[in-house]
């Protein structure tokens, strides 16, 4: 058997966060009903015509500055030509010869803080197509062409990943990145973000690339890694086994994990571009690029650098607080109002974030304030409630609008520090098991662990697990 290294590289359809389409005046708006958001432009009736929208221009040269990338003096639309019911125009109206933005560098956080240098092929401007909806009537489908000229930044990466994981972290950074640049809302759920991964395998020291495939569609970071460790395993499955890779388009599947063809590969000749007759050259001053880049914000890897010197967190937590810019907003607010920053973080990564995997949601749209955070570690450090207690009053406040202080003080989860009432419980609970008692003053230290429990069973977790422990140790050794 050969050793084989697989050769990745990602395509990524960025919708830029605009108040309406790339060549119309239609709002773009999610979740409405299929086709209200299309006017006479989006529905290629004769006569209509494109009027480029600046906005989409001057994110997408923000996000070429992000990546030190070369920004196109003069740049120019092309019809990308291809059939399908979801495009009225029967063209696309895309970017090839002439994109926005040109080669540049992506440094890709990876889990263990290393970074991978990831070259950008480029990133151009394109508008989405409409789709195809099968499941609406018994037998037809229909066309919602809610989407058609939404606006997207296709960018274009190397092939420079090696392993599904890199490419899950390159996506991941993209997500970062474009989030934090405000250019994109990140919503992978609504479509704001999609990935094509483009994979093929070659015996390890080979040079020459081996035939690809392109897995379409993907909108999830786990879903990027999983397709790709599977076309992996089927394309060398495939070479050892005498047989040839076809070149072609195939669709993941995550409820049975696997890809199947979605079509042949076409190539850039199979299109027909030519350019847009209907859209003049855009012409960039450096003026512009200048005042474009004076809006660039903190970038994540300067982020990340300020996390670990400032707050003095732990390399994973800073990671994953930087790859998540919502996340890091959250954090930082709660520092801000005085919570200690390994606390945050324990709780956001911890708790926090296993309700938010509980509920399917992200940072974006917690139903928790940080402020609420900060009153409940506030809490734990004053000893108004133990650590136990402090997890079921998050999970009582998470999305129900009532604050941390009125639960503990509504349900009565104070907890009781009073050494004498202390005392008198644990007496009760010593009274109640001789059997344990005489097993201590045998040599059994361990069984104080038991006794602990009882207690902080009588006092329903009230009790603080520490003070527990020191009055029972004294009244065991008299």
């Amino acid at each position: 058997m050969a050793t084989w290294e697989p050769v990745i590289g990602i395509e990524v359809h960025v919708q830029l966060d605009t108040n309406s389409k790339i060549f119309s005046s239609t709002p773009v708006a999610f979740g409405r009903e299929p086709n209200e958001s299309a006017n006479l432009v989006d529905l290629a009736m004769p006569g209509s015509l494109p009027v480029l929208n600046e906005a989409a221009v001057h994110k997408a040269i923000k996000f070429g500055l992000a990546i030190d990338a070369e920004i196109a003096a003069v740049c120019r639309f092309d019809r990308k030509n291809y059939f399908y019911p979801d495009l009225p125009k029967g063209y696309q109206i895309s970017q090839l010869e002439e994109p926005i933005v040109g080669k540049g560098r992506l440094e890709v956080l990876l889990d263990s803080g290393e970074t991978l240098d990831v070259g950008i092929t480029r990133a151009h401007l394109e508008e989405d197509a409409g789709k195809s909806v099968h499941d609406r009537f018994q037998a037809s489908s229909g066309i919602d062409l809610n989407r058609a000229g939404t606006p997207l930044l296709e960018i274009v990466t190397e092939p420079d990943l090696r392993s599904p994981s890199q490419a899950a972290a390159c996506f991941r950074q993209l997500h970062a990145l474009v989030t934090c640049l405000e250019i994109c809302d990140g919503n992978l759920q609504e479509g704001s973000m999609r990935c094509d991964a483009n994979i093929s395998v070659r015996p390890a020291g080979q040079e020459a690339f081996g035939e690809r495939t392109e897995i379409k569609n993907l909108n999830s970071f786990r879903f990027v890694e999983s397709a790709l460790e599977y076309e992996i395993d089927r394309q060398i499955h495939s070479l050892e086994n005498g047989q040839q890779v076809a070149r072609e388009t195939r669709l993941y599947d995550s409820q049975r994990h696997e890809t199947r063809p979605m079509r042949g590969k076409e190539l850039s000749d199979d299109y027909r571009y030519f350019p847009d007759p209907d859209l003049l050259p855009v012409r960039i001053s450096e003026e512009l690029v200048a005042k474009i880049r004076a809006t660039l914000p903190e970038l994540p890897k300067q982020k990340l650098d300020r996390f670990l010197s400032d707050y003095q967190i732990p390399m994973e937590a800073a990671v994953r607080l930087v790859q998540d810019n919502h996340a890091g907003r959250y954090f930082e607010s709660a520092v801000g109002d005085g919570a200690a920053p390994t606390l945050v973080c324990n709780w956001m990564l911890g708790d926090i974030a296993a309700m938010l995997n509980k509920l399917n949601t992200d940072f974006a749209h917690i139903e928790f304030a940080s402020n609420e955070l900060v009153t409940l570690l506030a809490r734990i450090e004053d000893r108004t409630i133990s650590s136990k207690i402090a997890k079921n009053v998050f999970s009582k406040a998470y999305g129900t609008g009532r604050t941390v202080d009125e639960i503990i003080n509504s349900e009565g989860l104070v907890q009781i520090t009073d050494s004498d009432k202390l005392e008198e419980i644990i007496k009760g609970v010593l009274e109640a098991n001789p059997s344990q008692v005489a097993q201590f003053k045998a040599g059994k230290p361990q069984v104080a662990g038991y006794l602990v429990g009882q207690t902080m069973r009588e006092t329903k977790g009230k009790a603080d697990p520490k003070q527990v422990n020191q009055i029972l140790q004294e009244l065991l050794s008299l």
